[in-house]
């Protein structure tokens, strides 16, 4: 556990590691989805500004889900919007951005599947980084346990905070073995990486929204799955789910519905169905015409140039004929 990194000499500000994974996770997550846009015919310079929007938002978003979830622990205001040292919920994250996205799209006109399915491989990288973060801050704990995946975290930790006396294997230097979430987490999100990827290969992609789809279900399951072992108290919840177990949930349903729906329009449609193939048409015959413009232009020399080197030609041939 490590919730501060480093400290900036002479001034002593502390650089927490839950921002530097954030930030890293945004920086990856740069190169992956413009990289993927450009694949699929998009324009790079329009995808970057819809991606920077798509990220402040989906980190307001999560703020807001956490802030919503855990009213009780903020006295002093200016505390809501302090995210370097974590408290982000990750679900928030994927509604702001998604409805951040979606407003985005229809102002100018962008298919917002095309986008997603570009902008969802992120996530996973994002995932696997800033859940890295957690487990530095010590936050996002799982339950107690008595396994070899067990972890202590030292004193002063959101673990041994919460826990305290009493709690079976509770010291006062560190706290009971518990399970490392953000650990199983982050693998799950590297995993979803790779997943994301493969659905783009072309002997697995069929339609646009594929990839977005395919994440909502995975992430779905898979969350509301390690939420089970996940024993950090700011996670609210009801009926005795979580809150993101409820929305887990929820999503997985809605999104399995929309790929079945989309897939079987894939089969009625395919060239329909895949809108990446219309964005690169439009690309190659820009390109094509740009080309072709240029060509035409030294054609054109190319004939001028015969025609005056034509013109002595004949004129020669008339003075010999006279002769």
């Amino acid at each position: 556990m490590r919730p501060i990194l480093f400290r900036i000499p002479g001034l002593n500000l502390p650089i927490y590691s839950y921002g530097v994974m954030l930030g890293l996770s945004l920086i990856l997550g740069w190169y992956l989805v413009l990289g993927l846009a450009e694949r699929d015919g998009l324009n790079r310079e329009k995808m970057g500004n819809l991606y920077v929007w798509t990220a402040v938002w989906s980190v307001i978003g999560s703020r807001i889900l956490f802030v919503i979830t855990n009213l009780d622990r903020f006295d002093n205001p200016i505390d809501i919007i302090r995210v370097d040292s974590g408290g982000l919920v990750a679900y928030g994250g994927f509604l702001g951005g998604f409805f951040s996205s979606l407003i985005y799209c229809r102002m100018k006109k962008i298919s917002l599947l095309m986008w997603a399915d570009c902008g969802t491989v992120a996530l996973g990288s994002g995932l696997g980084l800033t859940r890295i973060g957690c487990f530095l801050y010590g936050c996002d704990y799982g339950m107690r346990t008595t396994s070899s995946l067990g972890i202590s975290f030292p004193k002063g930790s959101p673990a041994w905070q919460d826990q305290g006396p009493g709690v079976p294997g509770w010291t006062e230097l560190a706290s009971a073995p518990v399970h490392p979430t953000q650990l199983y987490e982050s693998f799950f999100g590297f995993l979803l990486l790779g997943i994301m990827l493969l659905t783009r290969t072309k002997a697995l992609r069929r339609f646009s929204g594929q990839t977005f789809f395919t994440f909502v279900i995975v992430y779905g399951i898979g969350r509301s799955l390690l939420e089970v072992v996940r024993d950090d108290p700011q996670r609210g919840g009801f009926a005795g789910l979580s809150t993101s177990q409820l929305i887990g949930v929820s999503t997985a349903v809605l999104g399995l519905a929309a790929y079945l729906y989309f897939w079987q329009r894939s089969r009625k449609d395919p060239e329909g169905a895949q809108l990446w193939k219309r964005e690169l048409a439009k690309v190659q015959a820009a390109s094509g015409a740009r080309s072709g413009g240029g060509g035409g232009g030294s054609d054109g020399g190319g004939d001028g140039d015969g025609a005056e080197s034509g013109r002595p030609r004949h004129k020669r041939a008339r003075k010999a004929g006279s002769r």
